[in-house]
């Protein structure tokens, strides 16, 4: 399911399924996307920061055409303590590596992955950025 901010409306509360994975897109060409996920951050439960929430930056293959500092982005990664997935989607390769990278998050976020949680996965994926 897609929304393009929160609160997500809370007349369909009652048909919504279970939210596994928040994955915040955030498009390095607008400095507009980066507000519009700092303003949805506080609609979150703290709960979510424990593994289901993950930034998702776009648009980094066009570093001359940047709004959003890195700097920002990696100060959203410390304050929520979440991953950071850096991807260009314009081109399929990556693009699908993101789309399968995302899935395997969500797979365990979702309790499918015997032996793995997701607070575990967060703590590993923190331990490799910092690599």
């Amino acid at each position: 399911h897609l929304a393009t901010s929160l609160p997500l409306p809370s007349e369909r509360d009652h048909l919504r399924p279970r939210i596994d994975l928040i994955a915040f897109m955030i498009d390095i060409k607008s400095k507009y996307s980066l507000k519009n996920v700092e303003a949805s951050l506080a609609h979150v439960d703290a709960s979510f920061f424990l593994g289901k929430v993950c930034f998702l930056v776009t648009g980094v293959g066009r570093v001359n055409y940047c709004s959003v500092e890195t700097n920002a982005v990696w100060k959203l990664r410390d304050v929520y303590s979440s991953p950071v997935l850096y991807c260009e989607l314009e081109l399929e390769g990556i693009r699908v590596a993101t789309a399968q990278r995302l899935l395997r998050m969500l797979q365990i976020c979702a309790g499918h992955i015997p032996g793995v949680s997701a607070l575990s996965f967060g703590s590993l994926m923190r331990n490799s950025e910092d690599e």
